[in-house]
């Protein structure tokens, strides 16, 4: 997901576990982070790593959390930044310079869809576990 309103850059643990790192690769990051429920979220680290988007390759300093998202990272303005990039989310597309070109990035509308249901469908699902426990 491009968030052009963000100012860090976000991994999630299924995209953490699956490129097989550890504790041991991150660095400490202190600030806190507010999701986008409003609740602050304590990240494990930082880490940088190598993104190729297209035939561009930039480093991006993710922020390690562990937390439920239906994504596997959230790319915001310091990997545009790095890039080049103009996002458009009336287009569903981001472009960039490389070399003499201008390359872009399109979406794909039905997996955007199943990341925003998966969500939702989470949330209703923690609302209903909180409501019951609430009950007890």
């Amino acid at each position: 997901m491009v968030d052009q309103g963000s100012g860090v850059d976000i991994m999630y643990p299924d995209l953490f576990k699956g490129l097989k790192l550890g504790l041991k690769d991150l660095t400490s990051y202190d600030s806190p982070l507010i999701s986008f429920e409003g609740k602050a979220i304590t990240s494990k680290g930082q880490i940088r790593l190598p993104v190729q988007s297209g035939s561009e390759t930039v480093d991006v300093d993710f922020i390690v959390v562990n937390a439920y998202s239906s994504y596997t990272a959230i790319v915001a303005r310091p990997w545009l930044y790095a890039l080049g990039a103009v996002s458009s989310t009336l287009h569903v597309k981001v472009k960039f310079p490389s070399g003499r070109l201008i390359e872009e990035i399109l979406s794909n509308q039905s997996v955007a869809w199943q990341c925003i249901s998966a969500a939702v469908l989470h949330q209703t699902e923690s609302e209903s576990s909180a409501s019951a426990v609430a009950d007890l």
